[in-house]
């Protein structure tokens, strides 16, 4: 095995005195887009579970983007899923800055006059589902954690 690392490293110092950029991807942990579906899948399963029909999911429009979208009881609700397995920058609810929320009341906006034209009448909530340990079973989901500003 250490014949092996030490070829391997050897490539690298290679590539990089080549000027060519060398990449090492830590195979065991999925990527961040990765970690983000699966969050996303675990709070719309949760979510279900607790009476919400899930509408759409990862609504992408210039200048944002909503993970979920459902009904509760004639209510619209735009849900944010955060995930954070490290507090080292801060829990996932520290992660949904200012500008995050414009960026979901914008991507709201623009699916209400859209693909969500039918449910334009109803009244809107913004929710937020954090996970702020990746292997926790429940999250916490912050009912009305934002208004439209």
């Amino acid at each position: 095995m250490d014949c092996e690392v030490d070829s391997f490293m050897g490539d690298i110092a290679g590539r990089k005195r080549q000027n060519e950029p060398a990449a090492i991807v830590e195979a065991s942990r999925p990527s961040a887009q990765a970690r983000g579906r699966l969050g996303e899948a675990r709070a719309a399963a949760w979510l279900a579970q607790h009476g919400l029909r899930i509408v759409a999911r990862n609504v992408r429009c210039r200048g944002g983007e909503l993970d979920l979208v459902c009904l509760e009881r004639g209510a619209l609700v735009f849900v944010e899923v955060r995930l954070r397995s490290n507090a080292r920058f801060g829990g996932a609810a520290q992660s949904i800055t200012a500008a995050k929320r414009q960026r979901i009341v914008h991507a709201a906006r623009v699916w209400l006059a859209w693909q969500g034209r039918a449910h334009q009448n109803r009244p809107c909530r913004f929710d937020v589902v954090l996970f702020d340990d990746a292997a926790a079973s429940d999250p916490q989901w912050i009912r009305g954690a934002f208004e439209w500003a």
